[in-house]
C-alpha cells in the first residue's frame, strides 16, 4: 500500500520495531497525528486464538472511564414503559414497527441498536439489513435487554462493543488524540482488563500475542504486551 508524505513523515519519527512501554506509545501517536480533524486513537490486540473454533472465540463490551470521545445515536426498539425508560435515559431514537420501517427504507442515521427481547420478532426480519453493517441487537453484546436505562446511558456514556476477527485480531477505539496521555492510558488499560477476563479456557501459551496503537490517519506504535499485561494486573 502506498502511503502519504504525511504518513511517512510521521512513520520516520519513531522506531517502527521497538516495543514501547504503553504510555511512551500513547505520548508517540499524539505527538505524530497530524490531521487537521480529531483523530480516533485506536488500538489492535493479537490474541493467541484460533477464531475458527467456537470455545476460542473472544466478544464482549467494556465501558471505558473516560468514554471514546465520539456522542454515539442509540436507537432503542421498544414499546410502552420500556420505551418511556429509553427516552428518559436518553436513547435518540424510540420505537417499534415504524422504525423498522425507516430502515427498510434505507435509513441507518444511527451508531448502535437496542431492543427489548419482546420486539425480536419485529428486529429479527432486519437481519439482512443490519447484520451487515454491526448493528443487529444481540444478547452476547448486551444490546437485547430489559435493563433499558443501565444500557442507553453506558451505550451513551462509552461503552463499546469487540470482538475477535478471523485473524485473531480484536480493534478497538480507545479516545481521541485531543485526550491527555493519563485518560488514553486508563481506557487502554479497562480494555486490557476485559480482553484479559474474555480470555477463553481453551487459548493456550501466550494471550496477547502483539499490541499496537494508532490514530486514524497514523502509523501504528508497538507496545510490549507483557508491560500492558502487568499495569492491568496492577491497576
Amino acid at each position: 500500500m502506498k502511503r502519504g508524505k504525511a504518513y511517512q513523515d510521521a512513520a520516520k519519527q519513531f522506531d517502527r520495531t521497538q516495543l514501547y512501554e504503553p504510555v511512551q506509545a500513547l505520548q508517540i501517536v499524539k505527538d505524530i497525528a497530524k490531521a487537521k480533524f480529531d483523530e480516533t486513537v485506536e488500538v489492535h490486540i493479537k490474541l493467541g486464538v484460533d477464531p475458527r473454533h467456537a470455545d476460542q472465540q473472544v466478544r464482549g463490551t467494556v465501558s471505558l472511564p473516560h468514554g471514546t470521545g465520539k456522542t454515539r445515536k442509540v436507537l432503542v426498539f421498544a414499546k410502552g414503559e420500556k420505551a418511556k425508560e429509553a427516552e428518559n435515559a436518553g436513547a435518540d431514537f424510540v420505537g417499534a414497527e415504524e422504525l423498522a420501517e425507516r430502515i427498510q427504507g434505507g435509513w441507518f442515521d444511527f451508531d448502535v441498536a437496542v431492543a427489548t427481547p419482546d420486539m425480536m420478532a419485529v428486529v429479527g426480519k432486519l437481519g439482512k439489513l443490519l447484520g451487515p453493517r454491526g448493528l443487529m441487537p444481540n444478547p452476547k453484546s448486551g444490546t437485547v435487554t430489559f435493563d433499558i436505562e443501565r444500557t442507553v446511558k453506558e451505550l451513551k456514556a462509552g461503552r463499546i462493543e469487540y470482538r475477535v476477527d478471523k485473524s485473531a485480531i480484536v480493534h478497538a477505539p480507545i479516545g481521541r488524540v485531543s485526550f491527555d496521555v493519563d485518560r488514553l492510558r486508563e481506557n487502554l488499560v479497562v480494555f486490557a482488563e476485559a480482553l484479559i477476563k474474555a480470555r477463553p479456557a481453551a487459548a493456550k501459551g501466550q494471550y496477547m500475542r502483539s499490541v499496537t496503537v494508532c490514530s486514524t490517519m497514523g502509523p501504528g506504535v508497538k507496545i510490549n504486551p507483557l508491560a500492558l499485561v502487568a499495569m492491568s494486573k496492577q491497576s
